[in-house]
């Protein structure tokens, strides 16, 4: 039963990559590169495991914890988080380049606050002893948004470019 949520995770992974395969996009690497982030990354969120950094194990079974208070910024988890969510930055920039900053924020923490929420649900649910905390919400915005700034960057410096080939 606490498998439940993986295995919902590998068929609709296995849907999409069928679909994918299916429609033959003319980015198709790139395709398959957000398919493989985005199904990590529900692997990571959403089931009993878990990763440090250094190791993999498998969670016991439990309901979880709740944290809305205590702040705690100066952990590997904390940053792990930040690099874990980068890519969805990425991401959302990329597909809509006109994003302004403050709307990125918006879009981290509403993502954020989704990971959260559908952790404790599914903890509650599932018992896959995810814990929900205001930390990871705050680690997961920020990730989102060095993300968009790092392609607002990209964006930036490529049209400088462009303009000084233009003007030699």
């Amino acid at each position: 039963m606490r498998w439940e949520p993986l295995l919902i995770i590998l068929l609709l992974a296995g849907l999409t990559g069928l679909f994918i395969l299916a429609t033959h996009y003319r980015k198709h690497w790139l395709t398959w590169l957000v398919w493989g982030y985005l199904t990590s990354l529900g692997a990571i969120l959403f089931t009993p495991l878990a990763f440090t950094g250094t190791a993999v194990y498998i969670i016991g079974p439990g309901s979880g914890q709740v944290n809305l208070t205590h702040l705690d910024m100066l952990n590997l988890g904390f940053f792990e988080n930040i690099i874990m969510t980068i890519p969805l930055g990425i991401l959302l920039k990329w597909i809509w380049p006109k994003l302004s900053l403050w709307r990125l924020l918006e879009l981290g923490g509403l993502a954020g606050t989704f990971f959260e929420t559908t952790q404790y649900i599914l903890s509650q649910h599932w018992l896959i002893n995810r814990s929900s905390d205001i930390n990871d919400v705050i680690s997961n915005t920020l990730g989102v948004i060095v993300g968009g700034m790092a392609v607002a960057l990209y964006y930036r410096l490529t049209a400088l470019h462009h303009r000084k080939l233009l003007t030699n």
